[in-house]
């Protein structure tokens, strides 16, 4: 049975959201499941530290805050904008390389619209560096038989141990595919639970250590990460969140309608199934219903 969202103000409800929720403990074994887990889903940007992953065993070297900047959303901050440059020239490009489309920033307080603003800019300049490395057409690496492409489908299956159900075209132009909640959570538990001179644990190390340069100096995501030392988690579009912690401790949340107001408040009930709780989750798991700029409301769930 999903969970049910409530969207209370003034004391009615006044809107309800349904969501999967899948959670497992530090040895992979399911704590709650919440909803259809076992069926495909879209997990859109959740999936690009499987992305990332890919890019590496194809000879990618990128660490650090860069490493963290090629699984991000980012929103456009200053610093995810020279970020993403770097990677591009340290490939020899230019920002006209990028074939993701143009677009503003998530950051509110940015005016300047272009493909290096896009939230999914780091990802795609990574893409571009491997295949400079390989010397793969550039000019097609979004296409789904583009060896790139294929090794990062290859790594998708590798790490969910699922065949990939169906695919499509994300946001950004990339291919997005399809497997299931259980999956994902699978997957998500390879990072930390990798060797430590793994590439998976290098991309875990770099998202857990950089949270700011996954998301945005304001996000949840971030806020998230921060509270909780140890969390890797990626958001995706459409309302899906998949993390892992240091020991292993995983889970995925689909909110069905895609809403994005319910999406962080079902995570921290996730996160709080698996004893992972901190003050600064407080907020975030019951976010105010604002009315005349005052709270008159709130998100519960049940």
């Amino acid at each position: 049975m999903s969970l049910i969202v409530e969207v209370v103000r003034s004391g009615f409800v006044e809107s309800t959201h349904q969501a999967r929720m899948l959670t497992v403990d530090a040895e992979g074994r399911p704590v709650e499941a919440r909803g259809a887990v076992h069926v495909p889903a879209s997990p859109r940007s959740s999936m690009k530290p499987l992305q990332a992953l890919g890019m590496l065993r194809s000879g990618l070297r990128l660490e650090g805050e860069l490493l963290a900047l090629a699984c991000a959303s980012h929103s456009g901050e200053p610093f995810h904008v020279d970020g993403v440059r770097k990677i591009l020239a340290g490939a020899g490009l230019e920002e006209s390389a990028l074939l993701c489309p143009e677009d503003y920033p998530f950051d509110r307080a940015a005016t300047e619209r272009g493909r290096v603003y896009m939230n999914c800019s780091g990802k795609h300049a990574a893409m571009l560096a491997t295949c400079v490395l390989n010397d793969w057409q550039l000019d097609t690496y979004l296409e789904p038989m583009h060896p790139l492409q294929r090794a990062i489908r290859e790594t998708v299956e590798d790490l969910t141990g699922e065949r990939v159900a169906a695919s499509g075209v994300d946001g950004c132009g990339a291919p997005l595919f399809f497997v299931s909640m259980l999956g994902v959570t699978k997957g998500f538990r390879a990072f930390p639970m990798s060797s430590p001179d793994s590439y998976e644990r290098k991309i875990f190390d770099a998202m857990s250590t950089y949270p700011e340069w996954t998301s945005g100096t304001d996000r949840p995501e971030a806020a998230l990460m921060r509270a909780l030392p140890g969390l890797m988690l990626k958001a995706g579009a459409e309302a899906f969140d998949a993390f892992v912690f240091e020991d292993g401790r995983a889970g995925t949340v689909k909110i069905e309608d895609g809403s994005q107001r319910a999406r962080v408040a079902v995570t921290v009930a996730a996160l709080r199934s698996l004893g992972l709780d901190a003050p600064e989750l407080a907020e975030l798991a019951s976010p105010p219903v604002l009315g005349g700029g005052r709270p008159v409301g709130e998100l519960r769930i049940r």
